[in-house]
């Protein structure tokens, strides 16, 4: 190589000649994009876009959720980790606060969200719990997201931990929670008295398995008058027991998708929107009579029963009287019978006779 006329560089298998004026240029761009993206802090298996503030990340095996997140990030979305557990200050190890208003933690195998797990995101809007397979929630899982007013729990799997899901939100109080999504974790019963201490504005309960709608929860929902209720999708049982829900359906504006509900059972009801039933068809009338026929008839058989024990009471010397009569004529009867076969069994009476 001749001095101060070209650098020799390697590129693959082949010696690229390059004048030393150009190998400058280059090693100067690498070493800017380097510090560039250093600069950027963008975590491994992410995507990062500081126009718009976007962190995504996908990844199949990592277990952990990044913390070294770029101080602009204001929304960090996460599809495909095997997380399990989000335990305490798992977004904030060191203490430090990040500037997150949006996460979406949808579809990472979520099972168990600890107390203060979400610690350090103090300006936390939207919370996105969606797809996971939650099966416990700490009382104080919400802690520290006082700005919290979305939250999706939609198919989690929730089951009876929709109960842990109550009691959480009730406990680190959440006034600013306008937006629950619980549709789609096959519930069996509306928890609507359950959140009575929240102040939603839109609760979705939509794609369960609610059957009816408590007393309780009606109440909660005609002293909550400005929350809106998504239902459709739930197998209703239209009886007796429905129709206090009935009711303040037919009467509330409250339900966007009143149109949808359907009966679900008894068959023959099956297909026909709760809108159109008429309030006789619960057959609330029929229990009412049938339950107001057997008590009257069980008054009816205790006045008798006590007038029969009075009438035995006020007589019970003639009674006494006519009992000792019957058995003196009973005895009467037995002595004559008694000497008759006496009399047939003598074997000198046999022997006259013949």
């Amino acid at each position: 190589m001749e001095r101060g006329k070209s650098w020799v560089d390697y590129y693959g298998n082949k010696a690229v000649r390059i004048p030393k004026q150009r190998y400058f240029c280059w090693t100067t761009v690498m070493c800017a994009l380097c510090l560039l993206t250093k600069a950027d802090g963008c975590p491994a298996h992410c995507t990062c876009r500081e126009s718009t503030g976007i962190v995504t990340c996908q990844s199949l095996r990592e277990r952990t959720v990044p913390t070294d997140l770029p101080q602009w990030a204001t929304t960090l979305v996460m599809r495909g980790y095997n997380i399990t557990t989000l335990l305490m200050d798992t977004f904030s190890p060191n203490g430090t606060e990040l500037e997150l208003v949006n996460l979406s933690l949808s579809g990472n195998n979520i099972q168990i969200i600890e107390a203060y797990a979400f610690l350090g995101l103090v300006r936390l809007e939207s919370l996105d719990l969606s797809h996971n397979r939650l099966v416990y929630i700490a009382a104080e899982a919400f802690g520290g997201l006082h700005k919290l007013h979305y939250l999706c729990l939609n198919d989690s799997s929730l089951g009876f931990a929709v109960v842990q899901v109550s009691d959480a939100l009730e406990t680190v109080r959440l006034r600013n929670l306008k937006t629950l999504e619980l549709s789609g974790n096959q519930l069996t019963t509306a928890p609507i008295a359950n959140l009575d201490a929240l102040n939603l504005e839109v609760l979705v309960l939509t794609n369960n398995s609610i059957q009816t709608v408590g007393k309780e929860d009606v109440s909660s929902l005609y002293k909550h008058d400005n929350m809106r209720v998504y239902l459709a999708s739930n197998p209703f049982k239209c009886d007796c027991e429905l129709e206090g829900f009935y009711i303040w359906l037919t009467n509330s504006s409250q339900c966007p998708d009143a149109s949808m509900l359907q009966c679900s059972d008894p068959h023959r009801k099956k297909g026909i929107p709760l809108e159109k039933l008429r309030r006789g068809d619960l057959d609330c009338t029929n229990t009412s009579l049938e339950t107001e026929s057997y008590v009257f008839l069980s008054i009816v058989l205790a006045l008798i029963g006590v007038v029969f024990l009075m009438v035995l009471y006020l007589n019970r010397k003639g009674i006494k009287r006519w009992l000792n009569n019957i058995r003196e004529a009973c005895r009467d009867q037995m002595e004559v019978y008694h000497y008759r076969y006496e009399q047939d069994s003598d074997p000198r009476l046999a022997n006259v006779a013949v």
